[in-house]
């Protein structure tokens, strides 16, 4: 190491580099200024060029010989190792450029309230300290947060990267959302009370199902969709009492909320705390079993339309909406959602319902 580092106008100087100029002020050798110090011609070289750090028992050398107090060398040397970290810093933010060019940070402004810049570094900085990474290329590497299929063309690094960054948002809004301790058979008991809701609008539904999965457990985050993270929904667990249940705002008409939803009520009852479940519109970046996967669509399907009402039922390409809204009011459901399962099972095409298809408007909470 140089006893003297420049990189991006910042500057670094060694105890060395002082020493050196006192030497030449002396017009002595290095050899007798080190007779004096009272240390070898070796160790004396080595502090000069940066080599070793300055010790206590040289910086009591120094200022002994030279009238100093002990703490000016240290000061020196502190500031210097600080100068060092700085650079080194400068430098790591600079080699994360690229992957801090792949996340839209204008939404953590938005959703996380970081500080509104356009300097690289500073969002780098930001960045990582939000999702509690001590470099962004750590959303890159294959065992962090949650693993993706391997080797699959149609999954990009950017998928990648952006779907670990709002999984991490997810939980860390989560983690300021208090909850009773998880209780399976208390949330299934809600399960009734929860479908009735797609009968009401989100202002009036949403308070009364956070404050139902918070009672049960369940810290309940519905976030915005962050561009090219693909992710719909997802469940962690924060150890055995909590789990996150995090949904994605994006495309929120009726049928494709409440399947979500009871989708990933259903990996919450599963209770997999070593799993994490992905649901992405990227069909690559699943990381899960299929087996769970399949009973959470099974379970939603079911649940939202039992199966016997649905065969009675016995929709076709026919049926009109009229039919769809009186059958929706039998079964105690929003039209939309009896649209989204015959639109899904092919019965009847998308571009049919329009009408009965609502879309939410959902204005989002701080964290």
């Amino acid at each position: 190491m140089s006893n003297f580092i420049e990189y991006d106008k910042i500057m670094a100087f060694h105890p060395g580099y002082y020493v050196a100029d006192i030497i030449e002020a002396m017009c002595i050798t290095q050899a007798e200024f080190a007779q004096r110090m009272g240390t070898t011609g070796k160790t004396l070289s080595k502090l000069i060029n940066g080599q070793i750090n300055l010790s206590n028992d040289l910086a009591q050398k120094l200022a002994t010989m030279l009238g100093t107090g002990v703490d000016v060398w240290l000061n020196l040397q502190k500031a210097f190792d600080e100068k060092v970290i700085e650079i080194h810093q400068m430098q790591e933010f600079q080699a994360q450029k690229d992957i801090v060019e792949m996340i839209d940070y204008s939404y953590f402004v938005e959703v996380a309230h970081l500080p509104a810049t356009r300097n690289i570094s500073e969002k780098v900085a930001n960045l990582c300290s939000f999702l509690k990474i001590s470099d962004l290329r750590i959303l890159t590497q294959p065992d962090f947060l949650v693993n993706f299929r391997s080797g699959i063309p149609t999954i990009q690094p950017k998928n990648i990267i952006n779907s670990r960054a709002w999984i991490q948002t997810a939980m860390n809004i989560a983690n300021s959302i208090e909850t009773q301790s998880f209780n399976a058979k208390r949330l299934q008991t809600y399960l009734p009370e929860i479908r009735q809701m797609t009968l009401k609008d989100p202002q009036v539904f949403l308070p009364r199902l956070k404050s139902i999965f918070a009672e049960c457990g369940v810290a309940f985050v519905l976030l915005p969709h962050l561009k090219n993270a693909g992710i719909n929904g997802a469940v962690k667990w924060c150890g055995p009492d909590k789990a996150v249940l995090a949904i994605n705002n994006r495309r929120a008409y009726a049928d494709t909320f409440w399947f979500s939803l009871f989708h990933e009520i259903k990996h919450v009852l599963q209770q997999k705390l070593k799993t994490m479940f992905i649901s992405s519109s990227i069909e690559d970046m699943l990381a899960i079993d299929s087996q769970l996967e399949a009973e959470a669509d099974q379970f939603a399907q079911d649940y939202l339309i039992p199966p016997e009402e649905y065969r009675q039922f016995a929709p076709s390409r026919y049926t009109s909406d009229a039919e769809i809204k009186a059958f929706a009011a039998k079964i105690g459901l929003h039209p939309g959602v009896v649209a989204g399962r015959l639109q899904h099972d092919g019965i009847i095409g998308h571009e049919r319902c329009a009408k009965l298809k609502q879309k939410y408007v959902i204005v989002l909470g701080t964290p």
